[in-house]
């Protein structure tokens, strides 16, 4: 006789509202850095959003972080229809790396020219220019994305 396991899971309020999973200590460090480290490098070029709403074709989606073209404060925006020249988007605990696959396509299709996928539990970075063309890059190593032209050490980032 086969039983199935059925796994209840509760989601959080945070969980319903965006949409997305929880994030975790690391999740947060590694958000941080890199926003840190974006901003102090390449503040003059872009304006790095983090978790700000998507207005995008298929559905809205809230990645950590968006880097757009410099652009001023301006009106407010609840949802941004302007689409990012990047979406960063890192693991948590409780996503799949399916979930971010699922994102990846749906951000370029939407017009996004460069995708960072972060694996904190691995301490590396997939560097995507198109849904298909990728570069990897570990906590050794000096991030380097050919599409936005910047570079951010890791080692600053996973620290």
């Amino acid at each position: 006789m086969h039983t199935e396991e059925v796994v209840e899971t509760t989601l959080s309020d945070y969980e319903i509202e965006r949409d997305k999973p929880m994030p975790s200590k690391h999740h947060a460090i590694i958000q941080g850095n890199i926003h840190f480290l974006l901003r102090l490098m390449f503040g003059e070029r872009f304006r790095i959003l983090p978790e700000v709403s998507l207005d995008l074709p298929v559905k809205d989606r809230i990645p950590d972080l968006a880097i757009y073209p410099m652009m001023d404060y301006g009106e407010e925006e609840i949802k941004m229809t302007e689409i990012p020249l990047c979406a960063v988007e890192i693991l948590s605990p409780t996503q799949t790396h399916a979930d971010l696959n699922e994102k990846r396509k749906q951000y370029f299709a939407a017009g996004v020219k460069s995708y960072w996928l972060v694996f904190p539990d691995l301490k590396s970075v997939y560097v995507f220019r198109n849904p298909e063309d990728y570069d990897v890059f570990t906590r050794q190593d000096i991030l380097k994305d050919k599409v936005l032209d910047v570079e951010i050490d890791l080692k600053e980032v996973f620290k």
